[in-house]
């Protein structure tokens, strides 16, 4: 839960990071912000980081009060890794070459949001125990 909670805030970071720059790079004398495409990308990210920070507060609140919680912890940290990866890496695309730069702290929240796939269980180790726990349902 300790690690989706980081990465789903790491994921905050890169988007609160990348969210200025796209108002204010302009490009066909618009901000890039105003074009229907990047609207579409900071929705999507939005909407995921939402998500994984719903499932790691559902988590915490199934282990808080003491009802079973490793299946939703594992689905929690899976989705919040996958979450951090995947805005940080289009963070530092919105931003373009600067992204990678370390005027920004983009290129550190990129570098960061690979580790949340690794520690404390690789992805894959969170994608069995998910799917052990749902079989033991079908299980004879």
């Amino acid at each position: 839960i300790g690690i989706g909670a980081q990465m789903v805030g790491l994921a905050q970071g890169a988007f609160s990071a990348a969210m200025p720059y796209i108002h204010q790079r302009k490009q066909f004398g618009k901000p890039i912000a105003s074009f229907q495409g990047m609207q579409f990308r900071v929705g999507m990210a939005a909407t995921e980081i939402e998500a994984a920070q719903l499932m790691v507060l559902n988590a915490a609140r199934l282990k808080d009060s003491g009802k079973p919680f490793v299946m939703q912890a594992a689905m929690a940290k899976l989705k919040a890794s996958l979450v951090a990866e995947k805005v940080a890496s289009q963070a530092v695309e919105w931003m373009g070459g600067v992204g990678f730069t370390k005027e920004f702290p983009l290129e550190k929240f990129y570098r960061d949001a690979k580790i949340g796939s690794i520690y404390e269980g690789t992805s894959n180790l969170q994608l069995q125990t998910i799917a052990k726990m749902i079989s033991r349902d079908y299980e004879e």
